[in-house]
């Protein structure tokens, strides 16, 4: 009897592993690290602004539970009010004198310091400390300065001058915040526009020189054009940061004299926690909300432009 021939061993089927491939592990990854920040920025800033369109058109008190809609009333209301306005304008004072002068003070430094290669670094240093300094206590700081028996005055005094109100003054205090405010953040504007400047081809400058172009023509038509990103993120940040200008202004005059400093979130401040008036000061953050967009959209607009390298 013939032996019957064996037949190869059948391998059993493996089923394929069940689960994510590489590629959809990786984009699970990347996606589930943006959704947790994306959460935390729409809890804490979208929501909130949100909410303040709400409040805005209600007369909302914060001991009742009945809170009517009033429409646009809060806004009526806001706009005939002297001290809002004076706010308004006084908030405008601070972006149209305070960013130009930010902007040069920042370019101006920047340009010095590109210009030296000896302790450099140590300046860099030493103009930037005052941006990370405190702002309550930068200001107090200059508030016992510039008090009526200050330091300041005591030099004046000296000098045979005759002592300043400085803060007191309604027509000087504003001005004189603004020149604080410029001080502390001129460290940061001052490495933005040492960045530009690194970034600029050299070989433009060399060129230029061998034309005959001097310093002011090589600084108009070189430098100028080709810092123009720099100079719109500046001003866009700037104007963002003297329109919310809040801490200066508390420490050093509350508002005061005469309402001559009071800006616009200040203002918004003494509506909601000390007079309670919700409404309005939902109103007025709503204003605030559509002059920063306003004027961000205007400023990217006009000062934005292609630069061919």
């Amino acid at each position: 009897m013939e032996k019957a021939e064996s037949l190869p061993a059948v391998k059993p089927e493996v089923a394929a592993p069940k689960g994510l491939s590489v590629k959809q592990q990786r984009y699970l990854f990347i996606y589930g690290c943006l959704i947790v920040p994306l959460i935390f920025f729409i809890t804490i800033r979208i929501a909130p602004i949100l909410y303040s369109f709400n409040i805005s058109l209600r007369e909302w008190d914060m001991l009742s539970e009945d809170k009517p809609f009033v429409g646009l009333a809060n806004f009526v209301t806001l706009f005939q009010d002297e001290v809002f306005l004076s706010a308004l304008r006084n908030t405008f004072v601070y972006v149209l004198v305070g960013v130009p002068g930010q902007l040069i003070a920042g370019l101006s430094i920047a340009l010095l310091l590109q210009s030296i290669t000896r302790f450099r670094g140590l300046y860099r240093v030493v103009y930037f400390i005052p941006y990370v300094t405190s702002i309550v206590a930068v200001s107090w700081i200059f508030r016992w300065i510039l008090m009526r028996n200050g330091i300041a005055n005591a030099l004046f005094l000296e000098l045979g001058l005759s002592p300043q109100l400085f803060l007191g003054s309604p027509s000087q205090a504003i001005y004189l915040i603004i020149l604080v405010i410029i001080w502390q953040a001129v460290g940061f504007q001052m490495l933005i526009f040492l960045a530009g400047l690194q970034h600029i081809p050299t070989l433009y400058y060399d060129a230029a020189a061998i034309d005959g172009a001097g310093a002011w023509q090589r600084f108009r038509h070189i430098t100028l054009p080709l810092l123009n990103p720099v100079i719109v993120f500046s001003v866009v940040i700037g104007s963002i940061g003297f329109l919310q200008t809040f801490t200066q202004v508390l420490s050093m005059t509350d508002g005061g004299p005469l309402n001559s400093t009071l800006s616009l979130v200040l203002h918004i401040y003494n509506l909601a926690f000390k007079h309670f008036k919700m409404g309005e000061a939902a109103a007025a953050t709503v204003v605030l909300f559509a002059f920063i967009l306003a004027l961000s959209l205007l400023q990217l607009k006009l000062l934005n432009k292609k630069i061919e390298y």
